[in-house]
C-alpha cells in the first residue's frame, strides 16, 4: 500500500511544478499581451479607446481566458521541462534509489494536477463567462465592425410558431424579409410578413414595416390584413440574433443549459456552439491529468542529449493534443459526433497513450 503522506520530497516536487507553471505562464502572457497590443494598436487609437478601458476592459479580462485555453499546453511545458532537469542532474535517479516507487514519486504530480484541474474548472464556471462578457463587449465597441450581417435565420419560437427571417443587421437591430407562421394541426393557421421588423427598445418588441397577415379559414375567404406600421410582441428578443460561438462564451453555467434547451426547440442550428462550449468547460481541465502523466512518464529518464529531445517530444504531443481538441469540432460542426463524444475523444485517445508512456517509464 502506497504512503500518501506529505513528505520532503513530495512538497519539493511540489513547489517545483506550481513555480515552474507560474512563472512560464506569467511570461507567456506578458509576451502575447505586447504581441496583442502592436496588432490592435491602430483600431484602439483609431475608435478613441480609452486607455482605462483596454487595460480593465480587455486585458485584465483577456488573461484569464488566455491562461485557461492554453493551460493544457502549460501544464505538459511545465512538467517536462522540470521533471527532465532533474532527470539530467540524477535527482530522479536517487529519489528511486531512496526507496521511493515511480508510483509514489508520481503522487506530488498528480496533487498538483488536482490543483491546476480545480483553478480551470473554476475560471471555466464562474471567471471567465463574466470576463468574457466585459472582453467582448469592449470588442464590439472597439475593434471590431459592427456592421456584420446574419443570413436565412429559422427559428421556431414555440410550438407551432416559427420564424424566418432572411437577413438581420447588427448596426441597426432590424431583420429584413420577416415571417412568422402560425401551424396547428399540422395545417397554416395564419400567416405575417413584413418588409423589415425593427427592435424597440420603448416595449422589448418588434415594429413590422409594411406588413401583411393572412388568416387561413376552412370553407371561407382567406382573411387579409396590410399596414405600415405595427407593433408586435413574440416569444424572441433581438439578443438571439446575436447568440454565436462568441457569445456563448459569456453565459453561466445555468444560462447555458437554459439556452441549449430554448434553442433546441427552436431547431436553431447554433445550438452546437452551445452544447461544444459546455463540454470544453469540463474536458479541458481533466486534460490537466493526462499530459501530467504522459510529460513525467517521457521525461523522467536521463537522455543523452540532455532536455532537448525531452522538450521536443513535449512540445511535439502538447500542440497536437490542442490541434486535435479543435479539430474535433469540427466532427459537430458537419454533424458526425455529437459534442460530448467529439469533445472527450481527445481526452479518451491520449489518456490511452498516457497509459501505455506510464506502463512503459518504470522499465
Amino acid at each position: 500500500m502506497i504512503d500518501l503522506r506529505p513528505k520532503k520530497l513530495d512538497w519539493y516536487i511540489f513547489k517545483k511544478f506550481m513555480t515552474t507553471f507560474f512563472i512560464a505562464m506569467i511570461l507567456i502572457i506578458v509576451i502575447v499581451i505586447i504581441f496583442d497590443i502592436s496588432e490592435k494598436i491602430d483600431k484602439f487609437v483609431a475608435n478613441e479607446a480609452p486607455l482605462r478601458a483596454i487595460i480593465f476592459d480587455y486585458y485584465v479580462n483577456f488573461v484569464p481566458y488566455f491562461m485557461n485555453m492554453f493551460s493544457p499546453l502549460f501544464v505538459f511545458i511545465t512538467v517536462i521541462f522540470f521533471t527532465s532537469k532533474m532527470a539530467a542532474d540524477s535527482e530522479i535517479i536517487a529519489i528511486l534509489s531512496g526507496g521511493v516507487s515511480y508510483h509514489r514519486m508520481l503522487v506530488p504530480y498528480m496533487a498538483s494536477a488536482v490543483i491546476i484541474a480545480i483553478l480551470s474548472l473554476s475560471l471555466n464556471l464562474f471567471v471567465i463567462p463574466r470576463a468574457n462578457k466585459e472582453r467582448l463587449i469592449f470588442e464590439n465597441q472597439y475593434v471590431k465592425n459592427r456592421n456584420e450581417y446574419n443570413r436565412d435565420i429559422h427559428y421556431q419560437i414555440d410550438t407551432g410558431k416559427f420564424v424566418y427571417v432572411e437577413s438581420f443587421t447588427n448596426w441597426n437591430n432590424t431583420a429584413y424579409r420577416f415571417t412568422l407562421e402560425d401551424i396547428q394541426d399540422n395545417k397554416l393557421h395564419s400567416k405575417i410578413t413584413a418588409e423589415t421588423a425593427q427592435w424597440d427598445t420603448t416595449f422589448n418588441g418588434w415594429v413590422l414595416n409594411d406588413y401583411f397577415i393572412r388568416t387561413y379559414i376552412d370553407g371561407m375567404e382567406d382573411q387579409v390584413v396590410t399596414g405600415s406600421k405595427l407593433d408586435t410582441v413574440i416569444n424572441l428578443t433581438v439578443s438571439d440574433f446575436y447568440r454565436n460561438k462568441k457569445t456563448v462564451e459569456t453565459l453561466q453555467y445555468d444560462e447555458l443549459n437554459d439556452l441549449i434547451a430554448t434553442q433546441k426547440m427552436r431547431g436553431d442550428a447554433n445550438v452546437m456552439y452551445a452544447e461544444i462550449e459546455k463540454q470544453n468547460r469540463f474536458s479541458l481541465p481533466f486534460s490537466a491529468f493526462i499530459l501530467t502523466i504522459m510529460g513525467v512518464s517521457l521525461s523522467s529518464r536521463k537522455r543523452r542529449g540532455g532536455m532537448g529531445w525531452n522538450i521536443a517530444i513535449g512540445l511535439a504531443l502538447s500542440f497536437s493534443y490542442i490541434l486535435f481538441m479543435k479539430f474535433s469540432e469540427m466532427f459537430v460542426y458537419t454533424g458526425a459526433l455529437s459534442p460530448g463524444v467529439a469533445l472527450w475523444l481527445p481526452n479518451l485517445l491520449f489518456a490511452i497513450i498516457a497509459a501505455v508512456l506510464y506502463k512503459l517509464a518504470p522499465k
